[in-house]
């Protein structure tokens, strides 16, 4: 899961309080049987499960209890998935207070893996090949520990309203929809003006929203393997920035409303924007706030041929008191059968293999969106993911930089000019 809402912190503060951490506890030992299981509970155990935004585990933690009368789950989420970074990063460094599962963003997780000795070690025999290879790669520490159990995924599509593209004379059928728009993003932009001639409905969300699935487009965006930052010099960052802002202002394509505000939400019932970059897991973001509207579809195709945007994962803390049913919990969650139950509750897309080659995942349609095959269409845009693009230890406080520079041309207090220069401002003085 992911979202863009802008919270701002000290880097350096945090990084302190982390490098002040100890290098004191021990890692669970207990078996990774996937099952349930929770062999190591003498008595009645709490555990405290901290998520963010929709991973649909409501109906699979009762679930859960029944079927092990022994365990208790709290489970506590927060808003946004910048709202669950400050609350880790701020109870790790404190070495205290931390749940005993704890939801961990893609983009954030290069953070974390500097300090991957505050986890415990989730690798078994068992995990071998249980997700995406790079899934499991970003999460795996050069010692070979494995921080963190894989969720979804975030394979890309377009989400449309197809009511506003029949006012607008354009086709509505989702496999005409996808040939208009092509598989660049000069199509799709081009599709907007099409559409912008015949309506006053904006044709996407925001600036930042739709940078966040070009950037996933390009390997090494802010920063290379070897450490270097080059997100101000990066031709490829500043080509994309221009575009997007050309598209979004000087066409006047973008709806300006930043995810996950209030005013965002409240868009989907009037006609807020007509298409949208579509990860798995926003199909059950957009069906909440669009209940009792009609028209939203999916369409098979996504500009720059494929992207990935966002996926989690679930780490134990080597605070928990109770490891080894966390690590048990957290694996049962995360399990090719459960995967499917939340992707079908809130469009969470599996990352683990035996969920991918699943018929039933296949099978999957979502009424809602005019019955569209969600199941086969992010299968196959999974398979046209062809860039697994770096993200280094500094790559989120960059990209918060980034999606404030283009909040700051949307919500007209700077031109995009003086945005691009603060933006390098701030990346500079990240060190």
């Amino acid at each position: 899961m992911t979202t863009r809402h802008t919270r701002t912190r000290a880097l350096a503060l945090i990084t302190v309080g982390l490098l002040a951490l100890s290098a004191c506890g021990s890692s669970a030992d207990a078996d990774d049987t996937g099952s349930g299981s929770t062999g190591a509970a003498s008595g009645p155990v709490t555990l405290k499960l901290a998520t963010f935004n929709q991973f649909g585990y409501e109906d699979l933690i009762t679930e859960y209890m029944a079927a092990n009368p022994n365990i208790k789950i709290e489970h506590k989420k927060a808003a946004t998935s910048n709202e669950a970074r400050d609350n880790l990063n701020t109870r790790l460094a404190a070495g205290s207070g931390l749940a005993d599962i704890e939801a961990v963003e893609v983009d954030w997780l290069p953070e974390l893996m500097q300090y991957s000795d505050k986890f415990v070690d989730l690798s078994s025999a068992d995990t071998n090949g249980r997700w995406l290879d790079w899934k499991a790669k970003a999460a795996t520490d050069d010692e070979g520990r494995l921080i963190g159990y894989g969720t979804d995924v975030g394979p890309e599509a377009i989400c449309y309203r197809g009511d506003l593209f029949e006012k607008a004379g354009l086709p509505s059928d989702r496999d005409a929809v996808a040939d208009l728009l092509g598989d660049t993003w000069e199509s799709y932009f081009a599709a907007g003006r099409q559409f912008a001639a015949k309506s006053d409905v904006p044709w996407f969300d925001s600036l930042g929203a739709t940078w966040q699935g070009m950037v996933n487009q390009i390997e090494a965006a802010y920063e290379t393997p070897e450490g270097d930052v080059i997100a101000t010099t990066n031709p490829q960052v500043k080509a994309t920035y221009d575009a997007v802002v050309k598209a979004g202002i000087t066409d006047g394509l973008s709806a300006k409303l930043q995810q996950w505000g209030d005013d965002w939400v409240a868009s989907f019932q009037d006609d807020g924007f007509a298409t949208m970059l579509c990860p798995g897991w926003m199909v059950g973001v957009i069906e909440g706030n669009a209940k009792g509207v009609n028209g939203w579809d999916v369409a098979n195709t996504f500009p720059g041929g494929g992207g990935n945007w966002g996926g989690s994962y679930l780490t134990v803390p080597t605070q928990s008191q109770h490891q080894a049913e966390a690590k048990a919990f957290a694996a049962w969650l995360t399990a090719p059968e459960q995967q499917i139950k939340a992707f079908k509750k809130v469009g969470a897309f599996p990352s683990q293999q035996a969920a991918l080659d699943s018929p039933e995942l296949a099978s999957v349609t979502v009424p809602f969106f005019n019955d569209a095959p969600t199941g086969k269409i992010f299968a196959d845009r999974a398979k046209a993911v062809t860039v697994s693009p770096f993200k280094g230890p500094k790559y989120f406080p960059i990209n918060d930089a980034m999606q404030q520079a283009l909040t700051r041309i949307e919500d007209g207090s700077t031109t995009p000019e003086q945005s691009w220069e603060k933006f390098v401002a701030d990346v500079q003085a990240l060190g």
